[in-house]
C-alpha cells in the first residue's frame, strides 16, 4: 500500500512539474511575442538613436521651458510698472453748475505709485490738473474728492 501511495506521489509531482513548465513556456512565448512585436523593425543602433533622440528633445524642452519662465517674469515685473488701480470720484466743482461733470481719476501701479487727473468744469471753462503720487504719498496738497480717489485706487 505503502508504494502506491509513494508512486501516487511521484506521478502526482510529475503532473504538476510538466504543468508548470507547460504554463511557463505560456507565459515566455507570450513575453517574447511582445519583444519581437517592440523591436519589430528596430536593431540596436535605430534604438539608441531613437534614445537619443528623445534625449535631444527633451534637453529642446527644457531650454525652452526656461526660455519661457524667463518671458513670463519679464511680463510679470513689467505688469507691476503698469496702472492697474483706479480711483473715481465725480463731482460738481462749481455748485452752481449741478450734474457732477467734474471728475478725479486716480491711476497707480503695483507700489502705488501714478498720478491724480482732476479735471474741474464749470459753465464757462474748464481746468485740468495733475498731481504725482509716489508710493501711496502726494507731495501736493490734495483736496476732498482727490483724497477720495486715491483712497480707492489703492484698495482697489
Amino acid at each position: 500500500m505503502r508504494d502506491y501511495i509513494y508512486l501516487g506521489s511521484i506521478v502526482f509531482v510529475i503532473i504538476v512539474f510538466v504543468v508548470v513548465v507547460f504554463l511557463q513556456n505560456l507565459k515566455i512565448k507570450k513575453l517574447m511575442n511582445r519583444y519581437e512585436a517592440f523591436m519589430n523593425g528596430k536593431d540596436a543602433d535605430n534604438l539608441a538613436d531613437a534614445i537619443e533622440e528623445n534625449f535631444k528633445q527633451m534637453s529642446e524642452l527644457q531650454k525652452s521651458y526656461e526660455a519661457s519662465q524667463q518671458e513670463i517674469e519679464e511680463t510679470l515685473q513689467g505688469i507691476k510698472s503698469t496702472f492697474h488701480k483706479m480711483g473715481i470720484v465725480k463731482y460738481d466743482a462749481f455748485k452752481e453748475m449741478g450734474g457732477n461733470l467734474s471728475f478725479t481719476l486716480c491711476l497707480l501701479d503695483d507700489m502705488n505709485t501714478g498720478f491724480i487727473l482732476n479735471t474741474m468744469h464749470g459753465r464757462d471753462s474748464s481746468y485740468t490738473y495733475i498731481k504725482e503720487i509716489i508710493k501711496g504719498e502726494a507731495y501736493a496738497t490734495l483736496g476732498e474728492e482727490e483724497k477720495e480717489a486715491l483712497d480707492k485706487a489703492i484698495n482697489s
